[in-house]
C-alpha cells in the first residue's frame, strides 16, 4: 500500500502582506451627510408640501390680517402673531418627519449601514431641524414685515414696528422649542402617525387639561408654569420686558422634564433597536 504525500509550496511573502492589507475608506464628511439629510426632508410629497406651506401660510395669514384687522390694529405685532400661529403647527411636523421618515420609508437600514454611528445622523437631523425652523421664522417675519407696510399704506395709518429684535428672537426660540418637542416625539415613537398624534395631544389636549386644573385647583394655578411646558414657553411670546429669572427657570425646567429627558430615553432605545 503506497502513500501519497502532497507538497504545498509556500506563498510568496509579498502576497501574504497584500492579503493582510485592508483598504479603510475615509469617513463620510459631515457636510455630505447634512446635504443628503436636507434633501431627504424635501424629497417626499409630505415633506415638500410642508416646506411649501411655510411660505403659503405666511402669505395667507398676512393677507387675512390686512383684510380683516381693524385699522388701529395694523401693527407688526398683529402680523407676527398671525404668521406665527401656523408656523407653530407646521414646524413640529417637519421635525417629526425628519426622524420618522427613516422608518416609514424603510431607509433606516441603508442610512445606518452607510453611517453606523446613529448618534451622528440623529444629531445632524436635529441641527437641520433647528436651522430650518430659524430660517422659516425669518422668512415668515419678512413676509409679515412686507404685509405691515402694505396694510398700513392701504389703511392710511402710520407703520408700527412694535416688535423689537429681542422680542422676535424670543418668538423664534419659542418655535424652536416647540419644534424640538416634535423631534423628541419622532425619536420616541419612530412612527409618523403616532408622533403626529402625540404632538397634538401634547400641545392641545394637555394644555386644555392644564387650563381646567387652573380653574379648579388653586395650587395648580399658582405653580402650573413650573410643570406645564406650553404655559412656560408661551411666556416667551409676551416679549422680553416681562421675562424674569423665574420665567427662564420655568422654561428650563419644563424643557428638561418634557423634552430633554424623554429625548435621551428615546435615543437610548433608538441606538439599541434592531433596524429592519
Amino acid at each position: 500500500m503506497s502513500t501519497t504525500t502532497a507538497t504545498v509550496s509556500p506563498a510568496p511573502a509579498g502576497s501574504i502582506s497584500r492579503a493582510r492589507e485592508r483598504v479603510v475608506p475615509d469617513p463620510i464628511p459631515t457636510r455630505r451627510i447634512a446635504a443628503v439629510e436636507l434633501r431627504k426632508m424635501f424629497d417626499t410629497r409630505a415633506g415638500f408640501w410642508l416646506m411649501m406651506s411655510i411660505g403659503i401660510l405666511s402669505v395667507v395669514a398676512t393677507t387675512a390680517t390686512i383684510i380683516f384687522a381693524p385699522d388701529d390694529e395694523l401693527t407688526y405685532e398683529a402680523f407676527a402673531a398671525s404668521v406665527g400661529f401656523p408656523m407653530a403647527v407646521v414646524l413640529p411636523m417637519i421635525a417629526v418627519l425628519s426622524v420618522t421618515s427613516e422608518w416609514s420609508q424603510r431607509s433606516a437600514l441603508t442610512t445606518f449601514t452607510l453611517i453606523p454611528s446613529r448618534g451622528r445622523v440623529i444629531a445632524i437631523k436635529a441641527a437641520l431641524a433647528v436651522g430650518i425652523g430659524v430660517a422659516s421664522m425669518v422668512l415668515a417675519g419678512a413676509v409679515g414685515a412686507v404685509g405691515n407696510v402694505i396694510g398700513s399704506n392701504i389703511a392710511g395709518v402710520d407703520v408700527s414696528w412694535n416688535v423689537s429684535a429681542a422680542d422676535f428672537g424670543l418668538i423664534i426660540l419659542a418655535n424652536v422649542l416647540g419644534m424640538m418637542v416634535g423631534f423628541m416625539l419622532g425619536v420616541v415613537f419612530r412612527n409618523s402617525p403616532g408622533a403626529i398624534v402625540g404632538y397634538f395631544v401634547f400641545s392641545f389636549v394637555l394644555t386644555g387639561i392644564s387650563e381646567a386644573l387652573s380653574n379648579a385647583v388653586v395650587w395648580w394655578r399658582d405653580n402650573a408654569s413650573w410643570l406645564d411646558f406650553n404655559r412656560a414657553t408661551g411666556r416667551l411670546f409676551e416679549g422680553a420686558d416681562g421675562l424674569t429669572g423665574e420665567v427662564w427657570a420655568q422654561v428650563g425646567l419644563t424643557t428638561l422634564v418634557w423634552v430633554a429627558i424623554p429625548l435621551a430615553i428615546g435615543l437610548r432605545f433608538l441606538m439599541r433597536s434592531e433596524v429592519k
